[in-house]
This record gives C-alpha cells, sequence and structure tokens, in this order.
C-alpha cells in the first residue's frame, strides 16, 4: 500500500514541479562553478532548493527533508560569504543533488526514501563546519552488473538498493563514481521506483515486469492552447447545429439553390474547423526541448571531473518544440553522444595545450525547426574522426569486407561508429568504449522515424545531425500500389520518384542497380521485400535513403500522398508494418516500416538483373 494514501495528487504535483526545480538547480550550480562570486545564483539556487525542502515536509518525507536542510545549512553558509566555493564543496552539493533525485524515484513509487548515505551527509556536515574533507576518489569504476549477493543486505543499504533497482554497481565516492552516479539517477530518474523496500529493508517487486521503464504519461499544457481547443469545439458545436437544421429542410423538401449553397458552405466551415482543431490538438502535444536539454550540462560536468577535462556546455534553441512522446525516447541517445564527445571527442586540457586548443572543450547541443521536421545537433571541438581509420578499425573487427571498405564513401565509412559492436577505444572504460552506446543511438532514432547524419573534420571536431518528424502522430505518407494493393511509405525516407526502363538496368555483382545521378544504387522491389510473388513488372522506382544506405524500391504504381494518423496494431503487429492508417475514402491502409523489413530479410542487394529484365520482358 502506498505510504501516500490520500495525497496521490499532492505527490505528483510535487514530483513535477521538483523535478524541473532540481534540473534548474543542477543547471545552476554548474554556473555557479564557473562564476563562484555570484551571489544572485546562489540565491536562486538557495530559493530553488528550499522549495524542494517544503514540499518534502509537507509530504512528510523526513529523510529528503533531513538531507535538503543539510544542503541548504551549506548554501546559507556560501551566500553569505562564510565558505567560497570550491570543487571539493561542490562536489559534495551535487552528490547531495544526485541522491535527492534518487529519492523522488521512491516517492514515485508512493515509498518514503530511505536515508542518504552516511559519507554523503559527513561530507555535507565537514563543507558547513568549513572542513572540507570530501572522500578521497577513488580510481574509474567499472558500471558492471550486480551480483545476487548484494541483495543479501538485512538493512536498507543505498548502493545495494541502487544496484537491485537498476541492475548496475556505483562505487561509494570519487569523481568518477559521482559520474557514474548522475548518468543513472538522470537516465532512470523515472525508472527508478520499480522496486521498493519493505521495513526490514527487503526488495518489494512492484506491479511492472523487471526492468520495465515507468514512462511520464502527463503534459504540462498552455492555457492559451488549451482555449484555443476550447473555441474549436464550440464553434464546431455551432456549425453541427446548422448542419442539422440543414438537413431537417432538406428532408422536408427545400432542395432550392439557396439551400444547398448554405450546406455547401457549413461543410467547408466544418472541414476548416476540424483542420484546426485537429492542429491545435496536436500542439498540445508539443514541448519545449528544453526541457530535455536541462539535465544534460550536469551530466557533462561530472563525467569531464572525473576524466580531467575541462568542458563548457552550450544550449540552442531551447524554445524549439518536440512533440511529449519523443521526449523520453531522446533521453538516452543524447546521453550516450554526449558521453563519447567527453570521453573521445575531447582531448585533455594538456593535449588541447599542444594543439594550440583553449584548454576548455565546448560541446554544443542545439535544436531547430526545418519544415516538418526537428533537428538536433551534438557537436564538440574535440579530435574529429579520421574515415581511414574507422574503415581500418572495421576491418579489424570483421564488421565489413575488404571489397565493402573499398566502396565507402566519407559518410558511409563515418556511419560505422553506428555499427553494433564498433568502438575506438583502445581499452573499457566506465564510461564508454563496448561499441554499444552508438548502436542504441541509432536504434532509437530509427524508432522514432528519424535519421541520424555524422560529419566530422580530425582535429577540429564533429557533430551529430538528428532529423526527426515534428509529431509522431500524424506522419506523411507516400502512397504506392503492389498490383491493386495500396502501401503507405514514411515520406521521410523518400528522395524522389523514378521510372524504371530495362535499358537502365545494370548488372553488378548480381544485383540489379541503376546508375542516378553517378550514384550506383540496388533496385529491390517491394513484392520480393514483402515475400510476395512479383506478378507484373515493375514501373517505377521509389528511392529509399535510410540512415545506412540508399536503395531504389521497385514499385507498380503510385496512389498520391496523404498525411496518415497512425494507429498501432497492439495485438497483432507482422514484420515490418509500422501501423495502419484510414485513408480519405475509407480505405485501411498499412503503414510498412522499410527499416524493419530490410532487416528481417538480412540482404539488401535487391534481385537479379535477368530476374528483373526477365519480368519486364513478361509484362511486354
Amino acid at each position: 500500500m502506498s505510504d501516500f494514501h490520500g495525497m496521490d495528487d499532492l505527490l505528483q504535483d510535487f514530483l513535477v514541479e521538483a523535478t524541473d526545480l532540481l534540473s534548474g538547480v543542477d543547471n545552476k550550480l554548474v554556473d555557479l562553478e564557473r562564476a563562484p562570486g555570484d551571489r544572485a545564483l546562489l540565491n536562486e539556487i538557495f530559493r530553488g532548493f528550499h522549495t524542494i525542502k517544503g514540499g518534502a515536509g509537507f509530504l512528510h518525507a523526513a529523510e529528503l527533508v533531513t538531507l535538503c536542510h543539510l544542503t541548504e545549512n551549506l548554501f546559507d553558509k556560501l551566500r553569505n560569504g562564510e565558505l567560497e566555493v570550491t570543487p571539493e564543496i561542490m562536489d559534495a552539493i551535487l552528490d547531495a543533488t544526485a541522491t535527492v533525485r534518487h529519492m523522488f524515484g521512491y516517492l514515485e513509487r508512493g515509498v518514503q526514501p530511505p536515508g542518504a548515505e552516511a559519507h554523503l551527509l559527513q561530507d555535507l556536515k565537514n563543507a558547513v563546519a568549513g572542513q572540507v574533507g570530501v572522500a578521497v576518489a577513488v580510481p574509474a569504476v567499472a558500471l558492471a552488473p550486480v551480483m545476487a549477493e548484494s541483495l543479501a543486505a538485512t538493512g536498507p543499504d543505498w548502493h545495494a538498493l541502487h544496484a537491485a533497482v537498476t541492475g548496475v554497481l556505483i562505487a561509494n565516492n570519487g569523481p568518477a563514481s559521482r559520474a557514474a552516479n548522475v548518468y543513472v539517477a538522470e537516465a532512470s530518474s523515472t525508472a527508478f521506483g520499480r522496486r521498493a523496500t519493505d521495513k526490514p529493508g527487503n526488495i518489494q517487486m512492484s506491479g511492472r515486469r523487471e526492468g520495465e521503464r515507468v514512462r511520464e504519461t502527463a503534459i504540462r499544457v498552455d492555457t492559451a492552447r488549451l482555449d484555443q481547443v476550447l473555441n474549436l469545439s464550440g464553434e464546431i458545436g455551432l456549425t453541427k447545429n446548422r448542419l442539422n437544421a440543414l438537413r431537417s429542410d432538406i428532408l422536408n423538401g427545400k432542395q432550392d439553390g439557396e439551400t444547398l449553397q448554405a450546406l455547401d458552405a457549413a461543410v467547408s466551415q466544418l472541414d476548416l474547423l476540424v483542420s484546426d482543431l485537429q492542429n491545435a490538438v496536436m500542439k498540445t502535444r508539443m514541448q519545449p526541448v528544453g526541457r530535455l536539454f536541462q539535465k544534460y550540462p550536469r551530466i557533462v560536468r561530472d563525467l569531464a571531473r572525473g576524466l580531467g577535462k575541462e568542458i563548457e556546455v552550450e544550449l540552442a534553441g531551447e524554445d524549439t518544440e518536440i512533440d511529449k512522446t519523443m521526449i523520453e525516447d531522446l533521453s538516452d541517445p543524447i546521453i550516450h553522444l554526449l558521453r563519447n564527445a567527453v570521453d573521445h571527442g575531447v582531448e585533455t586540457p594538456s593535449e588541447r595545450l599542444a594543439l594550440g586548443k583553449p584548454t576548455k572543450a565546448q560541446v554544443r547541443l542545439e535544436a531547430h525547426q526545418e519544415g516538418d521536421h526537428i533537428v538536433l545537433l551534438v557537436s564538440d571541438d574535440g579530435r574529429g574522426m579520421n574515415p581511414e581509420n574507422l574503415r581500418a578499425k572495421a576491418l579489424e573487427k570483421g564488421l565489413i569486407t575488404d571489397e565493402e571498405a573499398n566502396m565507402m564513401d566519407e559518410r558511409q565509412s563515418l556511419n560505422l561508429v553506428l555499427l553494433p559492436g564498433f568502438s575506438t577505444a583502445a581499452q573499457v572504460s566506465d564510461v564508454s568504449g563496448r561499441g554499444v552506446g552508438m548502436d542504441v543511438v541509432k536504434t532509437n532514432i530509427q524508432k522514432l522515424n528519424g535519421a541520424i547524419e555524422i560529419r566530422s573534420t580530425p582535429g577540429k571536431g564533429t557533430t551529430f545531425t538528428i532529423s526527426l518528424p515534428l509529431t509522431l502522430a500524424i506522419l506523411p505518407v507516400l502512397l504506392v500500389r503492389l498490383g491493386e494493393q495500396p502501401f503507405a511509405l514514411p515520406l521521410s525516407m523518400v528522395r524522389e520518384i523514378l521510372p524504371v526502363q530495362p535499358d537502365e538496368i545494370q548488372e553488378i555483382g548480381g544485383r540489379a542497380t541503376m546508375v542516378v545521378r553517378g550514384e550506383v544504387l540496388s533496385i529491390l522491389p517491394l513484392a520480393s521485400l514483402l515475400g510476395w510473388e512479383q506478378v507484373n513488372a515493375p514501373e517505377y522506382g521509389v528511392l529509399m535513403q535510410t540512415a545506412e544506405s540508399s536503395f531504389i524500391l521497385a514499385i507498380d504504381a503510385f496512389a498520391g500522398r496523404e498525411d496518415a494518423v497512425i494507429k498501432s496494431l497492439d495485438d497483432f503487429r507482422p514484420k515490418g508494418v509500422a501501423g495502419v492508417t484510414t485513408l480519405s475514402n475509407g480505405q485501411v491502409v498499412l503503414i510498412l516500416d522499410i527499416k524493419e523489413l530490410l532487416a528481417s530479410r538480412g540482404d539488401t542487394r535487391g534481385v537479379s538483373r535477368q530476374a528483373l529484365l526477365a519480368k519486364l520482358a513478361e509484362a511486354a
């Protein structure tokens, strides 16, 4: 039973507000480290933390109040000038804010959080007393899976409990462990309450499956947007009444030109209002991307400090809006990109000095809108990547063949970092090096119907560009046909439409290809992808672009373009089908997941030229 019975609404309100406040406090702390004499900034931090403490007290979260009060005492000493901001004091404060975030995870599950680690409380007390005896740093800690023995504790051991919940073992102290702590805290803050402890500290499973992530479903909506929805719904109601009156007139035999003209005007008005209402409702799903960005300066700061690097994070385009359902799915990919930038991309201060660069590196996170897409950029001014070195590393690991390596251009070579198991790290660290992170980035972006592009210049830095549809609820699609059966393709993957002419088909390596503006592209019939029999020879081709390659999808005909409202197939989802949509004529059409179709076949080379020409001849 929840420890907050009857206070669920108050608890949720507190968590929403306090989580935002805490992210703001973390960002201001990073700023404070750069400007330790900024008293106004210290006052803002103090007020934010004081608000969190007040809400925790109202919920009777005693251990959270204790931690907040002790940290608040330290803030008070700093803003009164009795203490100065030092890296050691900042480490203790940031450890405290990370622990507060952990405690929020317990509150999210309706369970009172246990007390903070004794060493953290002692660090804070020492700092308040002017004895900056923060625990000595330990070597970098590998993020190893927790063993079963870790769960045998009879008391509420904070780290054992953390390991049981997240599957990650974190050391007690030191900059490296702080970096790991904050990463796990940020990346899984909504997932942290999967298990709870009873009074003796034993682990109790919640109703969710183990490892299942808890998704935040609440959305903050500007009241002006809600007013717009209400106004439009009111106008639609008036138009409905007008249509009902006209219907009665027509049924009673009134069918003169004026009545029919009024009917036509009312239908047009309804069409316009419904379109406006749809757009207004879609805007209620949109959230500023700054809510996603706000946690990253703290993560980069802790990682950089653990690795002995100096990095400044620059945020841009924080007001750019993105579909709420994307925000959580983007969190992990961006964290992986930032971790790689800090670990691999950025040099140490001494290396940068030797290269004639400023000792402090720059990592930039930017968002902007381009048409019906949101573009996110993660860039650094570090080492950059050499395409030749990437090809050599991929060959060494057996991820590509000599023939494939020789055919790769610069873009394809840079995309090798997205392959599972690819890593340029000489050794595995607690931050990266296992060749998993970038594969996670690619997979998550593809799930959002997005694309990722990499640009890099050796010695100057790397930029990752992520392009995403503005919303996942409405998907622009191209309707194509196989015989009389229509299918929908995501328009974001379509580059252009081409006729398939027999005299333009060439065979290279036993596969049918076409040359389009100097680029040799494989021809892959849609029927072959779906496992259907090719009844007629394909007459058209759709030049498709994925993150890995471009190819021509051969089809029978086109049926136009539509903005599809996606309906998921929860109970039964065939492989290669992203969902269904209903066309304006009422016909239900499958929306194809081309990437999944390609992956399930395991071969994108297309059919042979001979087989394709045979079909063309048969159709003629």
